[in-house]
């Protein structure tokens, strides 16, 4: 978002797909699309920048998986076709900010939406060098804590809630030693945003709990319940 703001684009309101709450352990979907670990804390973000912020839950599951995506009942897909319409129709939004990197998966189905509904897909971030990146993320003050870990030589009790600017020297050891994404595009971790320059306010974690969705031995996959947050008034002005 802050290269949409950077382009010249003003973002007037926020979008989330979350999960549905009814179901087992929905916390955590086995989605390719979306991540949901975090999701409690998102109405957050809409308080933290003053934007509005649009919500609809996960129904469909991962149908259609192929390179090529078409209109397909019952896929995940379709949430977010909904979700966008949705905002579309309130907001007359032109365009979606894309946070993908890597994923074709991901960019042909972001891109399939878009089409449909009319709205341009603004990917700034695509296959962009990810250890550049990673430095940009926190050189521009974006401070994130990594939620969620999947992948080897990552701990859930050393490195869940860590942030950004304390992982960097170790991902990067890691990318070298086992190739591991460093900005985690192989679902090898996942973040959420405490701070950046678009907010007005930033979010702080008061307490939280540590979730072990597998105890694999080699790479356990594990994430934090966020319980109970707030917001706190920044001395920065946010980002213009």
């Amino acid at each position: 978002m802050m290269h949409c703001v950077a382009a010249g684009h003003q973002i007037v309101a926020l979008a989330n797909l979350r999960p549905n709450e009814d179901k087992e352990g929905f916390d955590e979907l086995d989605s390719y699309m979306y991540q949901t670990v975090g999701h409690q804390a998102i109405e957050l973000y809409a308080e933290a920048m003053g934007l509005p912020l649009y919500r609809h839950t996960i129904k469909g599951t991962s149908v259609n998986t192929g390179s090529i995506y078409t209109k397909c009942e019952g896929d995940e897909v379709e949430d977010l076709y909904q979700l966008l319409k949705l905002v579309k129709d309130k907001e007359e939004v032109e365009a979606v900010s894309v946070g993908a990197i890597l994923s074709d998966y991901q960019r042909v189905r972001v891109e399939n939406v878009c089409k449909r509904l009319a709205m341009q897909p603004l990917a700034y971030l695509w296959r962009q060098n990810q250890d550049t990146l990673l430095r940009e993320i926190i050189s521009l003050k974006v401070q994130a804590i990594i939620i969620k870990v999947a992948a080897i030589g990552l701990d859930p009790d050393k490195h869940l809630g860590k942030t950004l600017d304390e992982m960097e020297p170790y991902l990067l050891k890691l990318f070298q030693k086992y190739g591991v994404h460093v900005c985690g595009e192989g679902g090898e971790y996942e973040t959420f945003t405490l701070d950046c320059p678009l907010f007005k306010k930033k979010i702080v974690v008061d307490s939280s709990e540590v979730v072990v969705h597998s105890a694999d031995a080699f790479a356990p996959v594990a994430y934090l319940r966020l319980l109970k947050l707030h917001l706190e008034d920044k001395a920065s002005p946010a980002f213009q």
